[in-house]
């Protein structure tokens, strides 16, 4: 079992998720139960399946974890551009949290 707070992805990851929520706060109220909630759930399952994965013994299982967490990062890639086509999110904003 590894101590996920160590590995650097999983710092990024937090980051990620906490402007996340910086930046969805600005969002239109109307889209609270939508692309708010959607972009704040898979930037927090970034970081939770890191940390899970990390709880698991064996590499398969961690590989496992990685590949759900490749997904919800793909997932928000989509999520962010969304936002900035609809002009939820500026393209500067946009550019810092899709790097």
């Amino acid at each position: 079992m590894k101590d996920f707070r160590g590995l650097k992805v999983w710092e990024k990851a937090h980051r990620l998720t906490l402007e996340v929520y910086k930046a969805t706060r600005r969002f239109p109220r109307e889209e609270l139960f939508g692309l708010t909630s959607q972009m704040r759930r898979c930037s927090t399952s970034i970081a939770a399946n890191l940390a899970e994965g990390c709880g698991k013994r064996g590499n398969n299982e961690f590989q496992r974890y990685l590949q759900i967490a490749s997904g919800s990062a793909s997932e928000l890639d989509y999520h962010l551009l969304l936002s900035r086509d609809l002009q939820f999110l500026s393209a500067v904003d946009y550019e810092a949290l899709s790097k």
